[in-house]
């Protein structure tokens, strides 16, 4: 099973011609509210492909509340470790343009009082997979990746927002996510270079690196020939919105690898399902179904 750790938040999406600049006042073609949260979006797009996902997090008991979970709702996602807390649900505000582009404005709100200790120990064996993320609070986040890692839990991480972690709490994570700007980040923070296999040698676990349109690239622990490092292509598609796109290929990863797929098929899959929630508009309205992932897959495959 998947547990995922994170933010629940309601996104209210401003479609643009162009992204505003500092000081620039635009006008939105439209606004649209959506459920969202780097969390939330994770879980969504692993269940929707067919893993069985308990979401842990937080929300406020205000009327925000019930459209953030709407789409956890949705996917069947087991929301029984959603606290409830006197702050406002966690807000994001996203202006998309003309080319798909984007600029992301966070608000954490109640994310930031979920706790490591909503997930109990028998939640984390060895057959779990969680995933964790950059907006909950950092010292909860890495109380949980420690006891995940003592008790056998394979444990995904996707630095996003890029921030810092204590690096034996970086070392004891199983697979981390980055794309090309919090890759940059980490190499800063660490002094070494910002490729996946720069970043491996320094933490010792599994380091894929996204990279957009330009595909995946990654290198893995045994660092082996054929499964311990490579680059996946993008599938080419009509770019619509990027939003959500990065959560998508975490989520798709983490069900993947749940199934006890290889890694390389994982990301192959992953970055199908990323490309095809690129071709829609929204977060986890934009996400894709497994039948969805596996259609495109075979015409990859034909191709």
């Amino acid at each position: 099973m998947i547990v995922v750790f994170g933010s629940i938040n309601l996104d209210m999406i401003f479609a643009m011609e162009d992204l505003p600049l500092a000081g620039q006042t635009l006008l939105a073609r439209s606004l649209d509210l959506h459920p969202g949260g780097k969390g939330a979006n994770q879980a969504v797009a692993a269940a929707r492909d067919g893993a069985t996902v308990t979401m842990v997090g937080a929300v406020g008991g205000d009327g925000l509340k019930e459209t953030a979970l709407s789409g956890l709702r949705g996917a069947g996602v087991d929301l029984s470790r959603v606290a409830v807390t006197d702050r406002a649900t966690g807000t994001a505000a996203v202006c998309t343009d003309a080319a798909g582009r984007n600029q992301i404005v966070v608000a954490g709100g109640a994310n930031l009082q979920a706790r490591a200790d909503q997930v109990e120990d028998a939640l984390l064996s060895s057959g779990t997979t969680l995933i964790v993320q950059m907006e909950s609070d950092p010292g909860e986040t890495a109380a949980l990746i420690l006891r995940a890692r003592r008790l056998g839990a394979r444990v995904i991480l996707n630095l996003a927002p890029a921030a810092p972690l204590p690096l034996p709490v970086l070392k004891s994570v199983d697979i981390l996510v980055v794309n090309e700007d919090e890759a940059a980040w980490l190499a800063g923070d660490l002094g070494c270079a910002g490729d996946a296999a720069s970043l491996r040698s320094l933490l010792g676990g599994t380091v894929i690196r996204t990279l957009g349109g330009d595909g995946v690239e990654w290198s893995s622990v045994d660092g082996s020939a054929v499964e311990g490092s490579g680059r996946q292509p993008a599938p080419t598609v009509a770019v619509r919105d990027t939003t959500g796109a990065g959560d998508c290929f975490v989520g798709v990863l983490a069900a993947e690898l749940d199934r006890g797929r290889p890694l390389a098929a994982a990301i192959r899959r992953a970055a199908c399902a990323a490309s095809l929630s690129c071709t829609r508009a929204g977060g986890q309205a934009s996400l894709p179904a497994a039948a969805e992932t596996d259609g495109a897959l075979g015409g990859l495959a034909v191709a």
